[in-house]
């Protein structure tokens, strides 16, 4: 295992077995083919193509479209679609600073493969011996990753909610934060990926801080979406990573990003030319291409 195996594990997308999902003449996702059939028993709804997949022309709103779909996904999750379902709607739109064109339930973004947004959060302590960092270990009652490693805080951005206004909350909400430690967060970039996981498609953009944490400071479980903390040292945050599977996909390619930026991954390591520049590209691999 490596490196370039966690990468890879943002890399996974077949372009054939995808058609466009597209609104006002924007491609705003990709939707499995098999789901654009079942879309197609919905015509005052979905417009399916054999090319792509639409919304009825009557739908000229962003409300209208949002009741419409609502509509659709809610019959599909009574007949067991969409495990997972939180009642909390993300934006469809072209990019993130675009005006959401409809919103959709959380849990069938991955079915449309619409853009997806979150932010985490890498807590860590310098120590005499060097870094550490706080890890999460999810609850085993998450609809995703059960029980895997992740970032000490973590979160996806619903609508309309700001980015430092979720992680403020989020702060307090999982690891019991203080709003006062939890304002000396910084941002520091983003990464991205399309990668096919069992929910779907997943097309996310993850905007990160990072947060220097004072030697006596302990996260506390608060929301239960947290089971426990761990301070370890980061050259064993990165051996578990290059070695186990224990880390949530996402959360891996966050702390590799860190690890970078911090020179904790040097330009000794023979993976570290692949692991910049796929971070530089957002191309997670060595060899595939998205």
């Amino acid at each position: 295992m490596s490196l370039i195996d966690r990468l890879d594990e943002c890399a996974r997308f077949s372009p054939h077995t995808y058609r466009p999902f597209v609104i006002d003449g924007l491609q705003v996702g990709r939707v499995r083919h098999e789901f654009a059939r079942m879309l197609r028993a919905y015509p005052d709804v979905f417009d399916c193509r054999d090319d792509a997949v639409g919304l009825a022309a009557s739908l000229r709103t962003p409300e209208s479209r949002t009741a419409a779909v609502a509509g659709v996904l809610e019959g599909l999750r009574d007949q067991g679609m969409f495990a997972g379902w939180r009642g909390e709607h993300y934006p469809v739109s072209e990019s993130y600073y675009a005006a959401p064109l409809l919103t959709i339930e959380r849990a069938a973004v991955p079915s449309f493969g619409t853009m997806g947004y979150g932010v985490h959060l890498n807590g860590f302590v310098r120590q005499s011996d060097g870094l550490h960092m706080w890890i999460g270990k999810r609850s085993m009652q998450k609809q995703t990753g059960p029980g895997k490693l992740d970032q000490m805080v973590a979160g996806g951005l619903p609508v309309g909610i700001a980015v430092r206004e979720n992680l403020l909350k989020e702060c307090g909400e999982e690891a019991g934060m203080s709003l006062q430690l939890a304002r000396t967060a910084v941002p520091v970039g983003t990464v991205s990926y399309l990668t096919e996981r069992k929910e779907g498609l997943r097309h996310d953009v993850l905007f990160n801080y990072d947060i220097a944490l004072p030697p006596d400071f302990k996260p506390t479980p608060t929301d239960g979406e947290v089971d426990d903390f761990f301070l370890w040292p980061i050259s064993d945050v990165l051996q578990r990573i290059r070695e186990t599977e224990d880390f949530k996909f996402n959360a891996a390619l966050v702390i590799i990003d860190f690890a970078v930026r911090h020179g904790v991954l040097t330009p000794d390591d023979p993976e570290y030319i692949v692991v910049t520049e796929a971070i530089r590209l957002g191309r997670f691999s060595a060899t595939k291409v998205r």
